[in-house]
């Protein structure tokens, strides 16, 4: 087995200060990446750059809100820039700013969950497949969500936002098809972060007997993803949960 299955290869990957973000860019770097953390949280993220680099791999930081379409731009031209191209963009960043049915719920919330976790992406992987197609091909990761597939009571921003997540992720597949570019969706299921509200623990987790998963658990799964062939699995899902939700 080769050790460093991504030497020589260049990753950007978005909420990347803490949680599943950290954990992929730090197996991403282990393995060999040279990798751009992106997130907006300076301080979290020269963290993990430190400790990246004190491992012996190579990171930048990147402070960027990916959904300011022109910093996201931005983004993905200076990393090319320092790191020399773009092989593998993970698009990470997401979070819910709604946890109510759609009767009382916040609108702006409503609003704000979409932007992040949908149109964020769009910025995202807009902005990087110019240069996936200078490079001869490449990955792009997108981190949904088995809500975007289900659904669940007070969960509609965050559903609606992965579900137009995993239809993006299936268009982008049609069109990159031919420049060598794979698009996949990892669904990593219910993972110990902030984002695990209490009621979530006990339905999920607790009830329906769910996998719940420290954010190293996610690295291997997309380790797979990023050391597939460029003509190998396109517009798939690859889900860590235990239970179709």
């Amino acid at each position: 087995m080769n050790k460093q299955p991504l030497a020589g290869k260049v990753a950007l990957i978005t909420g990347a200060s803490r949680g599943i973000g950290k954990a992929i860019a730090l197996g991403y770097a282990k393995a060999g990446a040279t990798v751009c953390c992106a997130a907006r949280s300076p301080d979290q993220l020269n963290a993990v750059v430190a400790q990246i680099e004190a491992a012996g791999g190579r990171a930048i930081a990147s402070v960027t809100d990916v959904t300011d379409e022109e910093a996201v731009t931005q983004m993905m031209a200076t990393a090319v820039r320092e790191l020399g191209g773009m092989d593998i963009l993970v698009i990470n960043a997401g979070g819910s700013f709604d946890h109510a049915p759609v009767e009382t719920g916040d609108p702006d919330g409503w609003r704000r969950t979409i932007d992040l976790n949908l149109v964020g992406a769009y910025y995202c992987a807009r902005a990087a497949i110019p240069h996936l197609k200078a490079g001869g091909g490449g990955k792009i990761i997108t981190v949904g969500s088995g809500l975007g597939h289900k659904g669940m009571v007070g969960r509609s921003a965050y559903a609606c936002a992965k579900a137009g997540l995993w239809m993006l992720t299936r268009v982008l597949a049609q069109e990159l098809a031919a420049d060598g570019i794979s698009v996949n969706e990892l669904i990593p299921g219910p993972v110990e972060t902030g984002m695990i509200t209490d009621d979530f623990r006990t339905l999920v987790v607790e009830k329906e007997g769910e996998w719940l998963k420290r954010p190293a658990d996610v690295v291997p799964l997309a380790l797979f993803l990023a050391t597939q062939p460029h003509i190998g699995p396109s517009a798939q899902s690859f889900s860590l949960m235990r239970r179709d939700n």
